[in-house]
């Protein structure tokens, strides 16, 4: 019995010395790998990085001259236009103003005042055709304002529909004046008695109601039986045109004369 005791313990060492030898040849030879793989890791070259050469490539992007693309999206530039291009080498061009029965006999007699302002002033050319019953009017080699056949239209325009010859000529020299022009049954439809006082209300006794809307309003009116024509600047034929509406639509003068001492207030600050 004690015999085999000692037997199992010898066999206990020596199965103990044969672990131990296994488990330092494990190590030795995972030592031996990780050195192995260090020594790859180490053998492999890491190429340098190329953050010079974008660098540099940047740069040499960045100083590209930019200014072809800029000529390239410009506006194209023309040279200037010699002297004789702007001299007009059209035609004379030709305007016939219509002249109403009832103003040719005052038109014969302020002709003096109708010619002269068209041929001084605008450099145009008239003449008066009877047959025709119209003035015409054309450009010529004096007339030198692009506009000048038109203001010349405008301003025979004006004296044909009754305007004083000295109210017209205002066209030719200002540019902010126009002509407007209504009739009553435009606002209200009127008939017999009730269209004669519609137009007595706008007249007044004497006139007094059409001079106090022309001197409050700063226009001049013309009553050509049921049409009315109004002559002076934008504002200035709105604040007259509402108050010959209001006298059309049966508005006592009173109440207008307070409407315009009202307005005519207002310009007068806004004039300050």
């Amino acid at each position: 019995m004690v015999v085999a005791h000692i037997e199992q313990i010898t066999s206990a060492s020596k199965n103990r010395r044969s672990m131990s030898k296994k488990k330092a040849r494990t190590a030795g030879a995972i030592s031996s790998r990780q050195v192995d793989g260090d020594e790859e890791m180490s053998s492999e070259v890491i190429p340098p990085s190329n953050s010079n050469k974008t660098a540099e490539d940047d740069d040499l992007m960045i100083e590209v001259d930019p200014t072809p693309a800029l000529e390239a999206s410009s506006a194209p530039s023309f040279p200037a236009l010699p002297a004789s291009a702007t001299q007009s080498t059209l035609k004379s061009e030709t305007r016939r103003i219509p002249i109403p029965p009832h103003r040719m006999t005052p038109i014969k007699k302020d002709w003096i005042n109708i010619f002269s302002p068209l041929t001084e002033i605008l450099g145009l050319q008239v003449r008066m055709n009877v047959q025709r019953r119209c003035l015409e009017i054309r450009t010529s080699k004096a007339t030198k304002e692009i506009g000048a056949l038109q203001k010349g239209a405008d301003f025979v325009k004006a004296y044909a529909l009754g305007f004083d010859v000295n109210d017209a000529i205002a066209l030719l020299r200002m540019d902010d004046l126009y002509l407007d022009s209504f009739e009553i049954k435009d606002v209200k439809t009127l008939h017999g008695d009730h269209l004669s006082r519609a137009i007595g209300r706008i007249a007044g006794q004497d006139g007094k109601t059409k001079f106090t809307i022309e001197n409050t309003s700063r226009t001049r009116i013309v009553l050509a039986d049921t049409k009315i024509h109004i002559m002076g600047s934008f504002q200035n034929i709105k604040i007259a045109r509402d108050a010959i509406v209001s006298l059309i639509l049966g508005s006592p003068p009173g109440k207008v004369y307070a409407g315009l001492r009202t307005v005519s207030s207002r310009m007068k600050q806004r004039a300050l």
